[in-house]
C-alpha cells in the first residue's frame, strides 16, 4: 500500500481546512484508513460503523482483536448513532469537558460493530478538540473509530514522524498536523458501573471529575493478558513500551537516586547503554539523560517522543524516577508503569 502524506500547517480557516480534508474524508467513507492528529496523540481512524473497515485497524497495528477501540465524534448529535441513552452524569461531563481529552463509556446500540467494542455491550466515545480531527469527522459524515496510530505495544505517536516510522505502507493517508498538545491519551471513565470508574487516567484528573459528578472510583491497574474482557484500551496488554528495557524506580527520592547510580554502574559493566528519565536530579552520568524537573505538563507532552528517542540512540536500558501519583502525575506514572510491565523496583 502506498501511503499519502497530507501536511496541514494552517487550520485557522475552516473553509480551506475542509477543502484540504475532502480526500481524507472520502477514504474514511470508502472503508480506508486515515491517521489524524488529536490534542492527545495521533489516531488511526476508520468508519466506526463499518465492521470491515474497523478490522483493517487491527491488521495495520498488529493489535489484538479483544482490545476495544474509542469512537470519535464531532458533535453530540452523533451520539444517537452509538448509544441507547445518555445518563445525567454523562451530560454533565460532556458539558464541562467536551470537546476535550475525556472518553466516556456508555451502553451501545446494536449498530455499533462488535469489532469496535471487542464484544462488549458498551462503547467508549470522545469528542476531540483538535480542529483537524473534528473537521475530518464532520466531512466523513460518520463517527470514526481510532486507537493510537502506532504499532501495537509501542509508544503512542505525538508527531507525524512517529506515525510514518510505524505505519507507512499500512494506511491510506497520514495527516500531518504537527506536534500534539497534550501528549498522553485521554482519560477514560466508565459510566456503566454503579459508581463511575476511571479506567485510564489522563489530562482530565480524578479531582476534576469528582468536582463535577461527585463519587468516582479509580480502577487499580493490573496488567493481565488473562483478563477475559478489557473494558478500556490498555487494560489487558503491555502498552507504550520502547525497545529498550524500562525500569521504574519508586520510593524516597534520595534513595531512588542512589539506586539508579548503582544500577547504571551495574548495567555499564554488562556493556549496556543506559538512559535516565529524571524529575529530581539533572546530573546523572549515563549515556542519555532526560531531565523534566517538576514540569509535568512538559513531561507528558514529551514522554513518548523521549522513549522513541532513546530507541533511536540505541539505548538498551532506561531507568526512570517515579513521581507522586497525584493530578496529572497519576497519568504519567500510569503510562510509565504500563511500559515497564513487571520492571518496577520499590526502594524501602
Amino acid at each position: 500500500m502506498r501511503t499519502k502524506i497530507l501536511k496541514l500547517t494552517n487550520t485557522k480557516n475552516p473553509r480551506s481546512l475542509n477543502s484540504k480534508l475532502k480526500s481524507s474524508a472520502k477514504i474514511i467513507r470508502s472503508g480506508g484508513l486515515v491517521v489524524f492528529p488529536t490534542e492527545t496523540v495521533y489516531g488511526i481512524g476508520a468508519n466506526g460503523l463499518d465492521a470491515k473497515a474497523v478490522k483493517k485497524i487491527f491488521i495495520a497495528k498488529g493489535r489484538p482483536s479483544d482490545n476495544p477501540l474509542i469512537v470519535h465524534i464531532a458533535d453530540e448529535k452523533d451520539l444517537s448513532l452509538l448509544v441507547r441513552s445518555i445518563p445525567q452524569k454523562a451530560k454533565v461531563l460532556m458539558k464541562k469537558f467536551w470537546p476535550g481529552p475525556l472518553t466516556i463509556i456508555l451502553k451501545k446500540k446494536s449498530g455499533v460493530p462488535s469489532s469496535v467494542t471487542a464484544g462488549l455491550d458498551s462503547v467508549a466515545i470522545r469528542m476531540p478538540s483538535n480542529k483537524i480531527a473534528r473537521s475530518l469527522i464532520r466531512l466523513a459524515k460518520t463517527p470514526i473509530a481510532a486507537p493510537s496510530a502506532n504499532l501495537s505495544g509501542r509508544p503512542s505517536p505525538t508527531s507525524a514522524e512517529h506515525v510514518i516510522t510505524d505505519l507507512a505502507g499500512r494506511v491510506d493517508m497520514i495527516i500531518d498536523g504537527g506536534q500534539t498538545k497534550i501528549g498522553l491519551e485521554s482519560t477514560v471513565i466508565d459510566l456503566t458501573t454503579k459508581v463511575p470508574t476511571i479506567l485510564r487516567p489522563g489530562k482530565i484528573t480524578l479531582a476534576q471529575i469528582k468536582k463535577v459528578i461527585g463519587s468516582v472510583k479509580l480502577h487499580k491497574h493490573k496488567q493481565n493478558s488473562k483478563i477475559s474482557k478489557a473494558r478500556s484500551p490498555g487494560m489487558k496488554y503491555r502498552h507504550y513500551a520502547p525497545n529498550a528495557k524500562l525500569f521504574v524506580i519508586k520510593g524516597n527520592k534520595n534513595k531512588v537516586r542512589n539506586e539508579i547510580i548503582k544500577l547504571v554502574k551495574q548495567f555499564k559493566k554488562q556493556k549496556s547503554r543506559v538512559g535516565i528519565i529524571s524529575f529530581n536530579y539533572s546530573n546523572y552520568r549515563a549515556d542519555l539523560v532526560k531531565f523534566f524537573g517538576k514540569n509535568y505538563l512538559l513531561a507528558a507532552k514529551s514522554l513518548y517522543s523521549t522513549l522513541r528517542d532513546f530507541d533511536k540512540k540505541k539505548i538498551d536500558i532506561i531507568l526512570c524516577e517515579s513521581i507522586p501519583k497525584k493530578d496529572f502525575g497519576l497519568a504519567i506514572m500510569d503510562r510509565l508503569e504500563r511500559a515497564a510491565g513487571k520492571n518496577v523496583i520499590e526502594i524501602i
